[in-house]
Parts: C-alpha cells; sequence; structure tokens
C-alpha cells in the first residue's frame, strides 16, 4: 500500500507501508552511516537533515557505531535534534542499530541481551531522546542462541525503549527463523535492512521471497554501492571522494574500484541518459522497482545529492527492454 501525503511537506513524497506493519516509511530514508562524523561540518550535516525533511524524509536511520569515531553520528544528530527538530518529534522515525564492535570487553560486540539493552541506553543517551522508533540487530550472532538475542528485542519493545524491532545483514534461513521466534514472542520483525543494489544482488536468492512471504518490510542499504553507482569514478578516483580520504571507516576501498566494474558502471549510465535520469537516480529506481522494497537508504555528503535522488521518484517505470538492457550492461562480458 502506498500513501501520497497532501500536506506541504509531504506532497513530493511518496511512503510505503513496512510490510504487514502499521507503520509507512518514505520511499527515500536518509542514512547517517558517513558525512555525520566527529570530523565533519555539523553544518553541513545539518543542512542535509533540513532539507531531506522538508522534502519529506520522515526517516532517519543511524547505529551506534556510524562516525567515525563510532557514536559520533549519534552525538551529532543528538545535537541538531535537540536544535532544530525536538519540536517534530513525533513526525520522525528514528532507527538505530547495535551488532558490530562498539566498546572493549567481552560486553561490546555481537547479539547478547547485555550488549543490546546497554548499547542502546548509550544510543539513547547520545541522541538525547526517550526512544527509538526502529531498533535493529546488526548483523547475525553465530555464538549466542537467537533465541537470546530476539527476547533482548522484544523486551526492548516492552520497556518503552522502541516501538519496532528489526534485523539487518541476516540470511533467508536466519530471517525466516528471527521472525518466526520474534512472532511467538509477540513483538513481530517489522523490517529487514539489507545490502542491495544493481551491483549486489544476495538478496534475490530468496530473502525477498522470505520477507514478502512473511509480510516484512525490506529497506536497502548502500542502493549505489557506495558511490560506485554514480558518475563519480567513471575517469577514476577523485581526490575528495570516499574511497581516496575515508579509508578504513567502511567507505569503499580503492580496490573496490576495478577496472570491469567501471566498465558496467559506464553502460549503466548510457541507458540512464538515454532515461533522462542520472546513474544515481536510475540505480535508485531500479531497487525500488521490486514492491517488496519498503525504502532504500541514501547516503549524502552535500545538500544537492539529494536533491539529485529525490528524482527518482518520479522517474518513468522501467520498461522491459531497459530492464533487459541493465541486465546485459551487469553481465560479465
Amino acid at each position: 500500500m502506498t500513501y501520497i501525503a497532501s500536506d506541504r511537506r509531504y506532497n513530493h513524497m511518496t511512503y510505503n507501508r513496512c510490510g504487514n506493519s502499521g507503520l509507512m516509511l518514505p520511499a527515500l530514508s536518509l542514512g547517517l552511516w558517513h558525512n555525520f562524523g566527529e570530523s565533519d561540518s555539523l553544518e553541513n550535516a545539518r543542512n542535509i537533515l533540513h532539507l531531506a525533511f522538508d522534502e519529506g524524509i520522515t526517516h532517519f536511520d543511524l547505529a551506534n557505531n556510524y562516525g567515525p569515531p563510532p557514536g559520533s553520528a549519534e552525538i551529532t544528530f543528538g545535537k541538531i535534534f535537540k536544535e532544530d527538530f525536538s519540536n517534530y518529534r513525533d513526525e520522525l522515525v528514528i532507527s538505530t542499530k547495535a551488532g558490530w564492535k562498539m566498546w572493549d570487553g567481552p560486553y561490546g560486540d555481537w547479539g547478547s541481551r547485555k550488549y543490546l539493552v546497554a548499547s542502546l541506553d548509550q544510543s539513547l543517551r547520545r541522541m538525547g531522546i526517550d526512544y527509538v522508533d526502529i531498533y535493529y540487530h546488526h548483523r547475525p550472532d553465530p555464538n549466542t542462541p537467537m533465541e537470546e538475542t530476539m527476547a533482548a528485542l522484544d523486551s526492548i519493545v516492552r520497556q518503552g525503549k522502541a516501538l519496532y524491532v528489526g534485523i539487518s545483514s541476516y540470511s533467508a534461513s536466519e530471517t525466516q527463523k528471527a521472525v518466526d521466534l520474534l512472532k511467538q514472542l509477540g513483538t513481530p520483525c517489522i523490517i529487514h535492512q539489507p545490502k542491495y543494489s544493481m551491483l549486489d544482488r544476495w538478496v534475490e536468492n530468496g530473502l525477498l521471497d522470505v520477507l514478502g512471504r512473511e509480510g516484512v518490510g525490506c529497506i536497502a542499504f548502500s542502493p549505489l554501492a557506495q558511490g560506485l553507482l554514480t558518475n563519480k569514478y567513471l575517469k577514476g578516483i577523485p581526490a575528495d571522494s570516499r574511497a581516496a580520504s575515508h579509508r578504513g571507516n567502511g567507505a569503499i576501498e580503492e580496490d573496490a574500484i576495478t577496472e570491469e566494474k567501471i566498465k558496467k558502471v559506464a553502460r549503466l549510465n548510457d541507458i540512464a541518459l538515454q532515461r533522462g535520469q542520472s546513474l544515481a537516480g536510475m540505480a535508485l529506481s531500479w531497487v525500488l522497482r521490486d514492491k517488496r522494497v519498503t525504502s532504500v537508504l541514501v547516503g549524502i555528503s552535500k545538500p544537492e545529492q539529494l536533491t539529485d535522488s529525490l528524482k527518482c521518484l518520479s522517474a518513468a517505470p522501467f520498461t522491459e527492454g531497459e530492464l533487459r538492457s541493465i541486465e546485459a550492461a551487469l553481465a560479465n562480458n
């Protein structure tokens, strides 16, 4: 189900129902993985958040380890929220996650109840809010029983610290088990956050089928393959790019930008131009073409990038011929 809002702030945004839940998410959500860290410009972060909200992007997605350093994205968001957005809390969906290493010792990583509860308490303090709308387990933990992890998510909702829960980067079989466990506990899994782009399509091997069958929403991260599915790298690696300047913080690395991938990207760029879209816009439209995808997360370093991304919402649907051309462009030849 899709809702097109008529109020002034929302009149250009599409909102999609998140699985079988009552929650509606904007088709584009703002991810704070990069560009909201301690060394990034606070005013630039503020401008991005303001533009996003003014364009109807009501969902801001964080995690405990976003930065760099870990925790700093939540601190930056908390400063801006307190000064600019506190009166709009009920118009926002704020999400965070835990599952990667956050602090030293045996209790600051993975998926134990100890870690998940402590991490969320820390996140709430950093952001200066009483609850998050969605709390995710960020990755599967092979050593903690999933029953413990899901029970921790259930108890967090019952304590009022989160309204909904989700998972991220779980395989199809792991997702099915998590969904079943949470259903038994009475706190449904409403959303899964996987990596998904034209260059990374693992979710098509069973995960989207599970989500569609179980009525779980899907919000894709890295839909632009961390900048590769833009025109940024068509002529080499710019000095101000993430690949050149943000090594070691989860951004794309130089060795991931191969000649073979650049050739594919160049072919995709030609198709995008024929459609009257930027490559980035077409990449977003392509992920959203599947109705099982509720939203895509965009990471923005400049406000004008967000303006370009928003254009994907008014793009023409793909024709069968265009989809075949995209598949041919992605083929290994």
